[in-house]
């Protein structure tokens, strides 16, 4: 929709509503209509969200089975100058991607050009997977199942190959790599690149004009101002220092696509609508029940999900809802639609701080859920205020060095708040989005890793008795494990800072740490017989890590599952 089109449909257009120090810039479909009421308790939510995650602007579509019902963009654009986010801006979406390339998968199934089922290797031979037992299929890495790491598609080493550690559909591990090799296997057989297919068999049909299928440094004009952490070598916390980001140029099928708010309202309608467009169906009604089937259980996505051909699938308040999110180097994104309420919404933020504004969509669909039925509007949601700590007396203690002339931490809790005791100074601790039992320290002292409690009890749901951080452990009097571990010799030579430049890929950590290697602190490390070490902050993750090119007894370099990783 032009802004002709929108001006002779009665459209607002209003810009630079300012409220203190936010901004609310709107094209908006009918201020009478079924939706306006719940606008001001929207808004009200989006300014407290922004403020509280220190977000600089998001912009957000609207949408039911009858088109785009509102267009906004809330907060700042340019930082620096305090100009305010434009509704016509390009915002990377991130994996939200993957559901576009699924339905063009679909469309070469029901073209009779694609058996989702035949293995990967029969049309791309070159692929560097080795499967665990039977061979991999597109359905496989459709429905993140097929046991890969994500890896990089082509590692520097030519002779290297990925291998699965189990077979296809044992267990969900989210794999950007299998989308990748996706990627390439539609260009294949469409006979196009994969922007040119996007383009044809979603963007043109869907009216999406505005719509960049790939992420070049040529439409870095039209991409909203970002920010992400200035330091990516250590954890962010909420209110962490933002630094402009530089542009970027990928065309991997896992994340390339760049859209505005009001071309991201059309495909919400068109999912809502089940594949129908007004210029012709993106998917057939069987293609479109197999993009949105459970195929997989999926926890990563929250209990109860599932995944399908690039959407998730769970339910919301009773109702059946697709979703997804996307998170770039300096944009996070979240898409939501209610399929039994027949609304939809597209939001996304122009910063990555490590979270999604998936809030945001899912109080905007519960509010469009009441206005359709005519029910009370939901509160606007509770502040989450980024020190708030459940239960924060299970934490709190005196914890001994449990090493050679360790220092100890004294942890206090008040109220709902942790600190620890620095320098005879109280630091506040910041819960970190993951793992559980991990807190950012608010201190200098100790931003390249978070503290890791662990807990007593069966379940470790009792207080907790030990705290790491970094190669450190400490230990309250009420621990009772061992304290003494042995562990090989070749592992003293691995643990050191080691980085690639590589945005995606940034630093990475590994200290020895109570008997066992950690990767940034958190993660441990399991040992295999070739000689790789297993991450296990999943229970069977086929993400891994080596180590090699060794000098004055420390390894020089570190393979994060095909990465390449130099010792800093």
């Amino acid at each position: 929709m032009n802004r002709r089109e929108l001006l002779s449909f009665g459209v607002e257009i209003a810009a630079g509503v300012s409220a203190g120090a936010f901004l609310l810039n709107e094209v908006r479909a009918d201020t009478q209509g079924r939706y306006a009421p719940a606008f001001t308790l929207l808004d009200r939510f989006v300014e407290q969200y922004l403020r509280e995650m220190n977000a600089p602007g998001l912009t957000l579509a609207l949408a039911d089975a009858g088109g785009v019902q509102r267009i906004c963009a809330y907060g700042l654009d340019d930082l620096a100058r305090r100009v305010p986010l434009n509704v016509d801006e390009l915002f990377h979406i991130g994996s939200i991607t993957k559901s576009f390339l699924g339905l063009c998968l679909l469309q070469l199934r029901d073209e009779g050009r694609l058996d989702l089922h035949r293995p990967i290797g029969d049309y791309l031979p070159w692929l560097r997977f080795d499967a665990a037992t039977q061979p991999i299929t597109a359905h496989d890495l459709l429905t993140h199942s097929a046991a890969l790491p994500d890896g990089p598609l082509f590692p520097a080493d030519p002779a290297f190959r990925h291998r699965a550690t189990a077979a296809p559909g044992t267990f969900f591990h989210y794999c950007n790599m299998g989308y990748e090799a996706l990627g390439l296997l539609l260009s294949q057989l469409d006979g196009r690149s994969l922007a040119e297919c996007f383009r044809a068999r979603i963007l043109a049909p869907l009216g999406m004009t505005a719509t960049e299928p790939a992420i070049t440094l040529d439409v870095f004009e039209r991409i909203a101002t970002s920010y992400q952490a200035s330091y990516n070598d250590r954890p962010f916390p909420r209110l962490g220092r933002l630094s402009q980001s530089p542009p970027i140029a990928t065309s991997a099928a896992s994340g390339c696509i760049a859209s505005t708010a009001r071309d991201m309202g059309a495909y919400v309608t068109t999912l809502i609508n089940r594949g129908a467009a007004p210029a012709g169906r993106v998917a057939s009604e069987a293609g479109f029940a197999l993009f949105t089937q459970p195929h997989m259980a999926a926890d990563h996505f929250g209990p109860g999900a599932s995944y399908g051909y690039g959407i998730a699938i769970d339910r919301l308040d009773g109702h059946t809802r697709l979703r997804h999110t996307g998170g770039m180097i300096s944009f996070a994104s979240a898409l939501e639609i209610d399929v039994d309420a027949g609304v939809g919404v597209f939001a996304s933020i122009n910063a990555m701080q490590g979270f999604r504004p998936r809030p945001v969509a899912e109080y905007a669909l519960r509010l469009m859920r009441a206005c359709r039925e005519g029910s009370s509007l939901p509160d606007v949601p509770a502040r989450t205020p980024s020190l708030h700590v459940e239960s924060a007396g299970d934490y709190a203690g005196h914890y001994a060095g449990a090493g050679a002339g360790g220092r100890a931490l004294d942890i206090v809790a008040d109220r709902d708040r942790l600190f620890l005791i620095h320098k005879d100074v109280r630091v506040p601790l910041e819960p970190a989005i993951e793992p559980e039992d991990a807190f950012i320290v608010l201190h200098p002292d100790f931003a390249h890793y978070p503290l890791l409690f662990g807990r007593a009890g069966a379940g470790g749901k009792g207080p907790a008795v030990e705290v790491g951080w970094g190669e450190e452990w400490f230990v309250t009097a009420r621990y009772s494990g061992p304290r003494e571990f042995k562990v090989p010799a070749e592992w003293h030579r691995y643990p050191g800072h080691y980085r690639n430049e590589d945005a995606w890929i940034g630093s990475n950590r590994i200290d020895l740490r109570r008997g066992k290697l950690w990767l940034n602190g958190t993660v441990p490390l399991e040992p295999a017989a070739d000689g790789r070490f297993y991450l296990r902050d999943e229970p069977a993750s086929p993400e891994w890590v080596g180590f090699s090119d060794f000098a004055n007894g420390k390894a020089m370099r570190m393979r994060l599952s095909g990465a390449d990783l130099a010792r800093v």
